[in-house]
Formats: C-alpha cells, structure tokens, sequence
C-alpha cells in the first residue's frame, strides 16, 4: 500500500502539504481533487519520484511498477503503432536480452531469454497497441502514420495509449480526458473500469470521476482528506462535514465568547481570581476549531443579449470543409468535410453538437463562427446577429506576449471599429474591474499570457465573449482546462443566458445541464439525434459493434481483432429516412458493384492468399508456443525461439501487405 504519515512537502517556499497522512490501498481507483494549484501534481511528482518530502514518512511498494502518461510532445518518425509498443518497458527489456543472449551464443540464456519474451506477451503486443490507438479515435488507415504526422492533441492520445500499453501496478493520470471527444471517453472509462492495479487519476470532469474511481482524495489547506466513494458521494460526505463543523464552530465560539466575558469582568477582582485564572487556562488548552473556508465560488453571467433574430442563422445546401493549400498545383480542389447542410438556428435554441473526432464539429463550428467560408451553398445570418466564439484552442484567440487587460483595449478598438459597441463600458479602470469579475486583479491584469495556465487563459476568453454580449454562443470544448468550480459557473451562466447556444463538448454534466436537443455530425452530414447523452453511448457502442463485424466481413484478420479489443463502444446506424431507389438506380449501382468487383478481383486474391498463409503461420507459432511450455532441453528452446521469431517477422510483414491492399481496395469502392 501507499502510505503518507505527516508528510511534508514544498515546493521553493510554497507548503504543498503540511503534515498531510493518508493511506491508500492496493487495487483501490482514486480521484485526487481539489483547487488548482492545490498541490495535486505536486503529489504526483512525489509518488513518481521526481520530488522528495521535506518531512514526515512516506513509502510505495519497492517493487511496484508505475505507468504515467509523458506531457512532453513527441517528436519521432516512428508509426503511431511502434511508438505505443515501445511502452511496454518488460517487452523492450525482453527484446534487449533476446539481442544480447544470441549474440553471445549461450543456450541456456537464449533459452530463458526465449520464455522472457514469450511471457511479456510479445505475439500480441501489436495488437494490444493497436487497440489502444483504435480505441482512443484512430483509423486503421493511421495505425503506421508517422506520430510527427498527427497534431499535437492527436500525439498527446498516443502518449495516453503508451502509458495504458505500459504493465504497471500503479497508474497514474494527470487530466487524461482533456485531449478526447466522446467516443474516446466512452471507450476509456470501460478500460480504466478492467484495470486491475491502483490508479490515481486528476481529472475536472465529475461523471468521469464518478465512473472510474471508488474513493476520493481532497487536497485543501496542504492536508489531505480520504473519503469513501466516487466525486458525487465525496461532494455528498463533505458537505454534511461542512456542516458539522459550521455548527461546532458556532458553537465553540458562542463558548469562547461566554469565557472571555466572564474573565473580563472578574479578573481583577480578588474574590473571583481563581476562577477567572481557571477559565483563562481552559480557553488556553481549548483545541480550537476553525472557521469553514470554503473553496471561492466563481460566478458570472452573460449580459441580456441588445437584440435576438429568428432565426439566428439559415444553411441550405450548405458544404463545410477547408480550401486548397495556398502551395497546391492550380485547380486542386477544396476539402469537403460535411455536405449538403439544410438547418437552420433559432432563438433561444441548446444544441449540443455530437460525433466522433473527425467528422466536422468544429468544421461545423468555425464556419458558422466565420473563421471558415462555406465552399458552396448559403448561409443567411440574422439581422443583428453576434456571434461569441471560444475555440477549441484558446490561443486560436490570444496573444502569448499581451496582457489580459492590452487584450481587453485591443477588443474595444476592434469592437468600435466595427460598430458593434452598444453599451459596454470601455475605460480603462472599467475594464480592469471588467476583468476582475473573472479573478484577473492586481498584478495579473498586466501578466503576459502566454506564461498563465490554461484555466487562465480559458477565463480570459471567456471574460472577452462576455463582454461582447453576444446572441449566439459557439462553445468549442470550452472546458478544456478549467475546474470544477469554473465549469459549475459556466454551467449555470449558460442556462441563464437569454440567447442561442451551440455547445461541442466531452463534458457530459456540461452537456445535459445545458443542452435541450443535439445534432449529429457523421458521415459527412448533420442530423438531429433522437436521443439524450445514454441514448449516444449505446450509439457509439452499437457503431463499434457494426465496425467490426463489417471488418470481419471483408476478411480483416489483425486490424479486425484490435479493433474488437479497442471496443467498448459500438453505434447504431442514425435514426434518418432512406430514400428509395429507383429501379434506374439500382441498375447503375449493380454495374458499378460489378466493375468495382472485377477491377479489385486480383486484390482480393492476394488477399485471400495472405489470410491463408496467415493461418498457417498463426497455427505453427501457438504450436511452438505450446512448445516452449514443456520442453527443457536448451538447444531445442533456443531453436524454437529463433522460429518464433522468424515466424513474427512474417506476419508482421503480411500484414503490412494485408493493410496496403484493403487500402486500395476501399479506395476503389469509393
């Protein structure tokens, strides 16, 4: 078990914890909460080793080993496949020693170097990582992309999957749902639910907490508070502590103030000294109980939009993507992402904006925000309209180098510039006290942003929006970065507000405290989804169902097996009307299908042939395996060990060919 008994910990002069004690359990799942800058990553440093206490007993099994996910950006040309193998730290040492052993030339280290591999799962550990990649939003098609190919959210997942691919009694996670959209989220839950160590997990997002954790650490005043259960019966238990001790310091003072009365009324009188000296003493030894400090609310509210049009805003065949890269050859033509949008906004509207990473949210998002132009189609914006937007990036908006307040003034003369000011106090003193209703006073209203944090940075957009008084909010995961206690503010804000809000969010307690209707993006187009948020996650568990039969269909042996390990999440197909064919139609489709099949025809042979050769191979490696199990004789090991081997490369070799052909053959599909 973990114990801390009276720990002391700071870091430079600031007390993260002061005479802190807890005990935690093996196999236990904790949710570490508390304030930002609490001291919550400071614990984990001290747990990974990478800080020391200053005082006071702490100890972690010797012989434990611990997984975390990196934040460092990675930077390599490795696929994304090879860079989430490489962190099974007991596979790469087994690999090592192979290496070594057969350089060497000693049967008996080649033998038990042989069993080493086999048991640190080598014939699997492919598509383990694989399902890891896929279960975190990859396609099949990016599993041998290069990780300096992928966005930086998209390389801080496979750093996620690395760590999960890590075998380690204790895990732990730093904000592990911060760079996942939903589907993602879904599947990780249900991993973190079968893992079988201890985990402590950092995280602002309750229903995540509450279903992957069973007891809850708070951090407050540099102590640390065990509670039994998840985030919802934490926030339960400590509000009746609250309680308590509100009314046991009422009442000791009422106690204190009875004692202090009577000694100040007796002490110098010699016929009461005694007395007045006992209760002098008695207040003296009292162990006092201190006032509730409560955490510091944070509260704000979006001003009465001037005016609201309705409909706010109107798509008709409206296409949403990207334009040709300004390098591309003369002609190329745009990236279409959704298509054929006929929708229209109206005031008043909560729409939550649904659908896997990929399919055009925030494509969706940008174009309605006018940071993107439709490629084809129209789109009819209200008389009046105002949008606020807060992008998925905060820096999308901000200046590193510019304070809270220049960014404030530059507002302003933007603002003013376009004609927009109705009303808004634009004094510099105004705007200071502006911003400090988002908790920017003093100094920081002249701090550069780009050294705030990113719950900082996060309120100050908010702050901007705010003040603009839009009429239609554009939310692109806004609570990226913030705490419990902002997300609680933004929640309620966004119910009291009096215009349009159209919210892209993980944030499940964001997303049914806020919205009344979603829309799916899938599939290149947008539809009203018949449902609430449990109505989604049996969507998307139905959908990964459906992938992975299909794959088993065209015959996909490796990927198809990761991805029946990456589920848990499936979808049903979405609830719209098919339209009939016309007999016309189903001609034409039938010539298509048949020149597809003859066009792919030789494709498909080879393919066939590879699953056959595949089988073959799979069937003499489990003999071997078995093999292994039983014999003891060196020689016969280290040979069936070199087959192993040979056998591996093989298939690893097959099945790159095997993914290369499905490729081609879904292109011609197309």
């Amino acid at each position: 078990m973990i114990t801390l008994k009276n720990v002391v910990l700071r870091r430079g002069a600031k007390v993260i914890l002061d005479s802190a004690s807890v005990t935690l359990n093996p196999g236990e799942k904790i949710g570490l909460v508390g304030r930002n800058g609490a001291g919550k990553s400071s614990l984990f440093a001290m747990l990974n080793g990478s800080l020391h206490e200053d005082g006071g007993d702490f100890s972690i099994p010797a012989q434990w080993s611990m997984a975390q996910v990196a934040q460092d950006m990675p930077e390599t040309d490795q696929s994304a496949t090879a860079f989430v193998v490489e962190g099974d730290v007991v596979l790469l040492a087994a690999q090592a020693e192979v290496a070594a052993s057969e350089a060497s030339g000693d049967g008996d280290r080649m033998a038990h170097a042989y069993m080493a591999l086999y048991d640190s799962g080598a014939h699997d550990a492919q598509a383990r990582a694989q399902a890891l990649i896929l279960g975190l939003g990859f396609k099949v098609s990016e599993l041998d992309n290069p990780v300096n190919s992928f966005s930086g959210g998209w390389r801080m997942r496979l750093q996620l999957a690395r760590a999960l691919m890590c075998p380690s009694d204790l895990l732990l996670l730093d904000e592990p749902t911060n760079h996942l959209d939903l589907d993602a989220l879904v599947w990780l839950e249900a991993w973190l639910k079968k893992y079988q160590g201890t985990m402590l997990v950092i995280s602002h997002d309750r229903e995540f907490l509450d279903a992957v954790t069973d007891v809850t650490v708070h951090i407050e005043s540099a102590k640390l508070t065990r509670y039994g259960g998840n985030y919802s019966k934490f926030e339960d238990l400590r509000s009746e502590q609250m309680a308590l001790q509100q009314t046991a310091f009422a009442k000791q003072q009422d106690k204190i103030a009875h004692l202090q009365k009577f000694i100040a009324r007796f002490k110098a009188k010699a016929s009461k000294a005694k007395q007045a000296q006992s209760r002098v003493k008695a207040l003296d030894r009292m162990e006092k109980i201190a006032p509730l400090l409560a955490e510091a609310d944070f509260t704000f509210e979006f001003k009465e939009p001037a005016n609201l049009p309705n409909p706010m805003l109107s798509m008709q065949n409206a296409f949403f993507g990207y334009p040709p890269p300004e390098d591309a050859p003369e002609g190329t033509p745009p990236t279409v992402i959704v298509q054929n949008v006929s929708k229209s906004v109206l005031a008043g509207q909560r729409i939550g904006i649904l659908g896997a990473n990929g399919q055009g949210k925030s494509t969706l998002v940008k174009t309605v925000a006018r940071a993107l132009a439709p490629i084809s189609g129209d789109m009819t914006e209200g008389k009046g309209l105002n949008i606020g937007y807060f992008a998925q990036q905060e820096l999308d908006v901000l200046r590193p180098a510019d304070t809270p307040l220049e960014h404030m003034i530059r507002l302003v003369k933007e603002v003013t510039a376009a004609g927009k000011i109705s009303g808004q106090q634009t004094r510099e003193q105004d705007l200071r006290s502006f911003l400090g209703m988002f908790n920017f006073g003093g100094d920081m209203v002249k701090q550069a942003v780009g050294s705030m944090s990113g719950g900082e940075k996060a309120r100050l957009v908010l702050c901007m929006i705010v003040w603009q008084r839009p009429n239609l909010l554009l939310l692109d995961e806004p609570t990226n970065h913030l705490d419990l206690a902002t997300r609680e503010a933004l929640s309620m804000a966004l119910n009291e507000f009096e215009g349009t809000v159209m919210l892209v969010s993980h944030d499940r307690a964001l997303l049914r405290a806020v919205c009344d209707e979603f829309w799916m993006v899938s599939r290149g187009g947008v539809a009203p989804f018949d449902g609430d948020l449990d109505d989604y996650q049996r969507y998307l568990l139905d959908e990964a169902k459906r992938q992975r039969e299909e794959a088993k269909k065209s015959g996909n042996a490796a990927p198809a097996a990761a991805a029946k390990s990456a589920a848990p999440v499936t979808a049903a197909e979405e609830k719209k009307p098919v339209p009939r064919e016309t007999p016309e139609q189903r001609k034409l489709d039938a010539q298509r299908r048949q020149q597809q099949a003859e066009a792919t025809k030789p494709l498909r042979k080879e393919v066939e042939k590879i699953d056959q050769r595949m089988k073959a191979l799979t069937t003499e490696r489990d003999s071997l395996q078995a093999l292994l199990t039983t014999t003891t004789a060196p020689a016969e090991i280290a040979q069936t060990g070199k087959r192993l081997k040979a056998i591996e490369g093989e298939i690893d070799m097959l099945e790159e060919r095997w993914l290369e052909l499905t490729e081609q053959i879904e292109t011609a599909a197309v």
